[in-house]
């Protein structure tokens, strides 16, 4: 594998886990410039140690095509802060305030805290051994119940908000991107997938995860015996960001209360965030996948489990069993939920 091929294999691994900052160990510098195609010098020092937190890199990915519908297959350049912010922020900003919570530190100096509010499982819930994490929407702070537009407030049923998804024109993507994806599925889905923006083929059919990653995605659903059909399946964006670069605030604002509403229509006893963007966005926070992994969280009072996205168990198998750990997690929840006859709209 090209030297160049590796090291951006590396780093999207590590972005994926919620890292924004790069810290090797036990390499010389003149190994890293190898990795970039530089030569050495003789002036270099041999070895740099990291002061905190240092990391080897694990051993390359064997080569394999992208996955088409990853959220992003190659580095974008990020957008303009200057212009319009941290998605985060801007989330924030949206509902946090008459938040009184105490900011939660996410550890990465690069990124605002965002406030959250801690999670009040249930009996039911508790009774699992889960750890609680966050609590967001119905007034928790982080943007997460911005208040709809009233045609979406209107909408009844996911028909409704797929059709007004089609009209949408409240950001650019609607320019640029040759279909929506609202998303799809059983409308009493007790099983809510949740992943970032539409890739390549769901642009081009208009459906979520139909690419190499929503293949295995339905092999995942079918291992705790879940159809596809069985669940629903959407992104926090309904259209595609063009070159699948990151997500910009007006987009991710634009298109929170479609997500939102769906969420309310179909009730489902547990909701999957699959990959960091999704986790963030419904969560609002900042905190990294490997913090909010492990816990279970609330989105307008339903359980949310986080996992990584299937295009990232694509690039890096090591994830494999880990994402295997949080699916089961959540079908533990659902169990739970059916014996304890618990709904969102039973509360």
């Amino acid at each position: 594998m090209d030297a160049r091929e590796r090291l951006r294999r590396y780093l999207e691994q590590r972005r994926d886990l919620g890292e924004s900052e790069l810290v090797l160990d036990s390499l010389a510098v003149d190994d890293v410039m190898a990795l970039l195609g530089a030569r050495s010098t003789a002036k270099s020092p041999r070895h740099v140690r990291a002061p905190v937190s240092a990391m080897t890199p694990p051993t390359p990915v064997p080569p394999s095509e992208p996955a088409p519908d990853a959220p992003r297959s190659v580095p974008e350049p990020r957008f303009d802060e200057r212009a319009s912010g941290d998605w985060r922020q801007a989330l924030g900003a949206a509902n946090s305030a008459d938040s009184v919570a105490k900011p939660k530190t996410s550890g990465d100096p690069t990124q605002p805290d965002v406030p959250t509010r801690a999670a009040v499982l249930p009996a039911w819930l508790t009774s699992l051994g889960f750890g609680a994490g966050v609590s967001a929407g119905d007034g928790a702070p982080g943007g997460q119940s911005t208040v709809a537009f009233s045609a979406l407030t209107a909408a009844t049923s996911l028909n409704d908000v797929s059709e007004l998804v089609r009209a949408c024109t409240r950001c650019a993507l609607h320019a640029s991107a040759r279909n929506p994806v609202p998303g799809e599925g059983d409308p009493r889905a007790e099983l809510m997938c949740v992943g970032e923006a539409p890739g390549a083929t769901e642009d081009e059919q208009g459906k979520p995860f139909v690419g190499e990653a929503g293949q295995l995605l339905t092999k995942i659903l079918a291992g705790i015996e879940l159809s596809r059909d069985a669940v629903y399946i959407c992104n926090v964006l309904k259209h595609r960001p063009p070159s699948n670069r990151d997500p910009l605030p007006d987009e991710v604002l634009a298109c929170q209360p479609f997500l939102q509403r769906q969420v309310q229509l179909i009730r489902p006893r547990v909701i999957l965030a699959l990959g960091r963007f999704a986790a963030q966005s419904l969560l609002g926070t900042s905190s990294t996948l490997g913090k909010l992994r492990g816990q279970v969280h609330e989105y307008l009072g339903i359980p949310v489990v986080v996992t990584y996205h299937p295009a990232a168990v694509l690039r890096n198998i090591a994830w494999k069993r880990p994402t295997w750990e949080d699916v089961k997690m959540a079908r533990a929840i659902l169990n739970a939920s059916r014996a304890a006859n618990i709904r969102a709209d039973d509360r």
